[in-house]
Order: structure tokens, then sequence, then C-alpha cells
């Protein structure tokens, strides 16, 4: 937000210029000031992610050491970063969610996945999680409704939907879910499978699908290659895509 501050005060200062301290009139005082506003605003922009990314290879570098508590620190301190720009504090939510999700620390996760970034699918996908723990099924469907919305070419988060639904003996929403992904992603031959495979009567196997995608959170026990947090840190992880 403060980036934003200063540079619309940048783009007045220099149109309020440009208006009296010239001949020019504000018709040719306003672009060069919209001008200067845009490319302050880009510079300092740019200046506070490319911090919030050393957050996160030290992060990332702290959770393979599997030193996790300190990895949660690094984040926490990125904070001090989220008056100056929108969306990082969502971003730090986000990545603090997972964490505390991966130890199992579900109650310390979930304010945080409340606040976590819309498009994070994997701290939405948890957050879902997280509401069916607390029984809070309404909750839960309107997580996943949403995350489905914004990531719907995400097929764990689709599955994972309707395996609670089949879990929860709603065997025809279960159905009518995973229709609606592959509706969605006609290519997607895992989710195919497992729309299948319930209109067969059969159980779904997501952990043999989706592997550690699917592992992470925590609906069923994993294989002995799975077993620990099974946090790598990536990209996908940190931004969600």
């Amino acid at each position: 937000m403060w980036n934003l501050v200063i540079s619309l005060a940048l783009g007045v200062a220099v149109a309020a210029a440009i208006r009296f301290g010239t001949e020019f009139g504000w018709a040719a005082a306003i672009l060069p000031g919209m001008v200067v506003a845009t490319a302050a605003y880009l510079v300092l922009a740019r200046r506070t992610w490319k911090r919030l990314e050393a957050l996160f290879d030290a992060m990332q570098r702290e959770v393979q050491a599997q030193k996790f508590d300190k990895a949660i620190q690094t984040l926490e301190a990125g904070f001090a970063l989220a008056p100056w720009q929108f969306l990082v504090a969502s971003q730090l939510h986000s990545n603090i969610g997972i964490l505390h999700y991966l130890r199992r620390d579900f109650d310390a996760a979930l304010p945080h996945l409340r606040k976590s970034f819309s498009r994070n699918w994997i701290a939405r996908g948890m957050l879902a999680v997280a509401l069916y723990r607390k029984r809070d099924l309404d909750g839960m469907k309107k997580v996943f409704q949403d995350a489905t919305k914004v990531s719907k070419k995400e097929g764990v988060l689709w599955s994972a939907w309707a395996w609670i639904l089949e879990k929860e003996g709603d065997h025809a929403q279960a159905i009518a879910v995973l229709g609606r992904a592959v509706a969605a992603n006609a290519s997607d031959e895992k989710l195919k499978s497992s729309l299948q495979a319930l209109q067969n009567g059969k159980k779904l196997k997501l952990g043999k699908l989706y592997e550690e995608q699917w592992f992470q959170f925590h609906l069923e026990a994993p294989p002995p290659q799975f077993a620990g947090p099974g946090f790598r840190g990536g990209r996908r992880a940190i931004y969600g895509r």
C-alpha cells in the first residue's frame, strides 16, 4: 500500500511542477505525472517482491533442512513488508498455513489458511480440508467451490472434494463434482478414471494417481516413501500455481 501512496505522491508532484513551473496547463501535466507514478510503482513493487522472494528462498532452505520452526519464523518476519505492497500478507499467510498443516498442527494452520491467497490452490484446499475436520461441511463446500472456480485445472483439488463427499456418503454429489471437473479438464485422464471408478461403485485411489500431492492433505495415511512433512518448497507450493 505504501508503494502505491509514494508512487501517487511522486506523480502528483511531477504534474504540479509542470503545471506551476511552466506555461503548460493541467492537461499537459497529467500524462507525465501518470507516467512517473506508474514507473515508480513498478520499481517499488518489484523491489518489495524481490525481498519477499528472498524470504521464500530462505524458507525453502530451512524446510529442506527440516527446520520447520525456523522456516515459519522466517516467513513471519516478512509481515514487515505487508504494509508496503498488496497481496504480500496473503502470500505469507498461505505458506505459514501450509507449513503448519503439513506438520499436522491443524489448529495453528487454520487462521493462516483463512487469510491465504485465493489463487494458492494448495492453501485453499488445505483450508477446505481443515474445515471438514472441524465438521464445518458448509464452510468446506464453499471453499472448494471458490477454489475450483479459480484453480479449475488442478485435478487433485476436485478429487479431494469428491473424496470427502464420498466419505460422507454423498455418492451422487461426489460424481457430480468429478463430472464438472472432467467437463473443465477434458484431457485429464486422472479425473476421468476417478469419475469412472465412482460410477462403477469403486473406491477412489487418489494416492496412486496423485502421490505426494494427495498425501499432503492428510486425508489418508501415506505409504512409507511419502511419510514425513513432505514439503518440497517449490514455486507451486509458494505461489499455488
